[in-house]
């Protein structure tokens, strides 16, 4: 395990390695630790864990060259309760594959139709291996109301599959540019048959200039598909009895598909769903 004390935010952060059967490899996983962990050896703390563990810490990392400014945004914030927050890395060449429960349903070519289908392995890797060592080694809330899950694009897509599958464990999700395009069926069919725990907060997040070229390869018109994908989740909670005071859907004009907006509004996710 490698530590790294954070001076400039009086944080520290742990890295660890934990094994993925399904790709037979090792994967980072870091841990952001609140101030004053150490020294408040009483207290214990919710954790959020996040996808895309190389994009929310450090610019320098990020695919884009922009990070969620988690550390300084944490900082800035004191009047948040203090968390854990788990970045988990993706899987590189296999992002699209590990953070889609089901094959792609909308490939234009033989390369874009054969993707998708290992998320399902993802979910059950993270509820039985890595939440399980987040709360033996550190002092966590682990409860269904103190372990909150976000993610991006792609790692919406897991993020709402894993809430619904596994609603005794994720009490509060973050939905950011949710791309369930990618197997939209399939998608929005498992989340009509799985409710979420009425009890949850569902934070949902999209601009209205989300598609790119890399989408244009799946399907077209990908600004409108990203918005009606936020709309369609947000239909599938209400229909499945989520109560409307536990939901917040931001359409957010000329936000594009890029960290800075996930970082813009990472604020307020964390001041809806750490509320009381």
């Amino acid at each position: 395990m490698k530590r790294t004390k954070l001076n400039n935010y009086y944080l520290e952060m742990a890295e660890h390695f934990l094994y993925v059967p399904y790709y037979d490899e090792e994967r980072r996983i870091r841990v952001l630790l609140p101030k004053d962990y150490k020294k408040e050896d009483w207290a214990t703390y919710p954790v959020l864990y996040m996808h895309d563990g190389q994009n929310i810490f450090y610019s320098k990392e990020s695919f884009s060259g922009y990070s969620w400014k988690i550390i300084p945004t944490i900082k800035k914030h004191k009047e948040f309760p203090k968390l854990i927050i788990v970045g988990i890395d993706n899987a590189e060449e296999n992002r699209l594959n590990e953070y889609a429960p089901w094959m792609t349903d909308v490939g234009t070519t033989p390369e874009t139709a054969s993707v998708g289908g290992d998320g399902m392995d993802y979910g059950e890797w993270v509820v039985n291996v890595v939440k399980p060592f987040i709360d033996n080694h550190y002092r966590t809330k682990p409860d269904r109301a103190n372990t909150l899950l976000a993610g991006s694009s792609m790692g919406g897509i897991i993020t709402a599959y894993m809430g619904a599958a596994y609603p005794q464990i994720f009490g509060n999700l973050g939905v950011f540019s949710l791309a369930s395009w990618f197997s939209e069926r399939d998608f929005l069919r498992y989340c009509n048959h799985h409710a979420l725990n009425k009890q949850s907060k569902v934070y949902i997040q999209v601009g209205t200039k989300e598609g790119d070229d890399v989408d244009e390869a799946f399907a077209p018109d990908m600004n409108q598909a990203y918005i009606d994908c936020s709309l369609h989740y947000y239909q599938s909670l209400i229909k499945t009895g989520m109560p409307l005071e536990n939901i917040r859907l931001r359409i957010m004009a000329n936000e594009i598909h890029h960290e800075k907006h996930w970082a813009e509004h990472f604020v307020e996710f964390l001041q809806f769903t750490l509320k009381d």
